[in-house]
């Protein structure tokens, strides 16, 4: 299994950005699909982005479309989620999740989780 730790959440102002990263050791990292997910206050957690491992193929939740991007280095073993023009309905933790299944999107697909970095876009 893969370990995963994010980083880079924080306090931006409405139309700013932040860019995230998950950094990943254990197994073989570039064999992940790897995805991010977020979990506002009192709400269930939703599906935010994923990337394959396989062909890089991204996948957005409408939300995110256009605004977000995901990516990932595997010489480095590290995904990133760059964020812009943030508004305050993103504000959540966020959670990098890596999954051996290509075309994960569901939460129950992502066997590892990371701790979560915090997000805040003040209204």
């Amino acid at each position: 299994q893969v370990q995963l730790v994010e980083s880079g959440g924080g306090l931006v102002q409405a139309g700013g950005s932040l860019r995230l990263s998950c950094a990943a050791s254990g197994r073989t990292f570039s064999t992940y699909t790897m995805g991010w997910f977020r979990q506002a206050p009192g709400q269930e957690r939703e599906f935010v982005a994923r990337i394959t491992w396989r062909e890089g193929s991204t996948y957005y939740a409408d939300p995110v479309k256009g605004r977000f991007t995901i990516s990932r280095d595997n010489a480095k073993n590290t995904a990133y989620l760059q964020m812009n023009r943030l508004k305050p309905e993103d504000t959540a933790v966020y959670y990098c999740a890596a999954s051996i299944a290509n075309w994960a999107t569901s939460g129950t697909d992502f066997a590892s989780w990371g701790p979560g970095t915090q997000v805040t876009v003040p209204s």
